[in-house]
């Protein structure tokens, strides 16, 4: 019989405790390499003690704002909606925007696809930028486009990006861009705000290392900001993810000494995988996508060794592999690799 991914997968990357419940005789700790999360953690000081008795001040939000606007080239802070993760501001556009005709530009990060579906809007979703082009002509619509794509890191380039912007605003739509990779990239079209047919996702977590915190960012114009900071209400970002946010992003040196030490782990990634003949499908600064025919078989290879990649049932050929955090955890992916015999 041959080998499958386990039933059911988790919907996102992560969950390894769940994932590993399957193998129980898998050697720990566990690597988890299915988040494509940096495995270099921002350090960041923690807030004393006692900021966790009191609630967040307006001012400390505030200020977070500017930070952000700052870091992401955004000429004005109300044009910035923090919230608890992008997950949740995913999850929070379908009701800020009211029902649309949604068009996405896939294959890519389910999660937006399960936002507007669950909130019964029409969903359409194309693999040509023309068809996306074509969308963007429905009055009223909303197209939505992961930039860098999850989970091959495709890159659209910013000035076809921007253009589409303007002729979702003509028809009075909005143009949805995740950024949620992009900030050791430099494909942002985030400075091109405020616009009336552009709202850019940004996430904290996954460049800084620090998901725990859940942190991410909306940018849109004012009026869309606003209106999405009322629907969260007060408060909805934490003490912690205030500080960390508002240390780690004015950070820039470290960001740029990060953004070449993630660039050469994934470089060492691809070259692991092609020294074993597994074909790299594509790639991201934070992850690797890899595509074999057997990739349940590995999948399942890995995960018996404790390491954790992020499979995907639908499209049963690809496995995407984030960057391992300790040398030790490369010694055992680059073994357990090299060990690997297709059947």
């Amino acid at each position: 019989m041959p080998a499958t991914f386990m039933d059911p997968m988790p919907a996102h990357g992560g969950q390894v405790r769940a994932v590993m419940r399957a193998f129980p005789d898998a050697p720990a700790p566990f690597v988890d390499l299915s988040t494509g999360i940096s495995p270099y953690a921002y350090p960041f000081a923690m807030p004393d003690g006692a900021a966790l008795t009191r609630l967040p001040e307006r001012d400390d939000e505030d200020r977070l704002r500017r930070v952000a606007a700052e870091a992401y080239g955004v000429a004005d802070p109300d044009c910035v909606a923090a919230g608890p993760g992008t997950q949740m501001l995913i999850a929070l556009l379908p009701f800020l925007l009211g029902p649309r005709a949604v068009t996405i530009l896939g294959p890519t990060y389910g999660g937006h696809a399960d936002a507007w579906r669950g909130a019964g809007a029409r969903i359409h979703e194309v693999t040509g930028m023309q068809d996306l082009e074509d969308a963007a002509a429905v009055p009223g619509g909303v197209c939505v486009v992961c930039n860098p794509n999850n989970p091959d890191g495709r890159v659209c380039d910013a000035a076809w990006l921007a253009a589409l912007a303007d002729r979702c605003a003509s028809y009075s739509g909005i143009l949805i861009v995740d950024e949620a990779f992009a900030d050791f990239e430099s494909c942002s079209i985030a400075p091109l705000l405020p616009h009336p047919g552009l709202i850019v996702l940004r996430s904290f977590g996954k460049s800084y290392g620090l998901p725990g915190v859940r942190l991410g960012f909306a940018l849109a114009a004012p009026a869309l900001a606003g209106r999405l900071r009322d629907i969260m209400g007060a408060w909805a970002v934490g003490t912690l993810a205030l500080a960390a946010g508002c240390q780690a992003l004015a950070d820039r040196p470290w960001r740029d000494a990060t953004r070449g030490r993630v660039r050469a782990d994934a470089a060492r990634l691809a070259r692991c995988l092609a020294r074993e003949d597994i074909e790299v499908a594509g790639q991201s600064i934070l992850f690797v996508l890899a595509r074999a025919a057997q990739a349940p078989s590995l999948w399942r290879f890995l995960c018996q060794r404790g390491l954790v990649a992020r499979a995907f049932p639908e499209r049963p050929s690809w496995l995407r592999l984030g960057l391992p955090r300790r040398p030790d955890e490369w010694t055992r992916l680059e073994q357990a690799l090299s060990a690997w015999r297709p059947a």
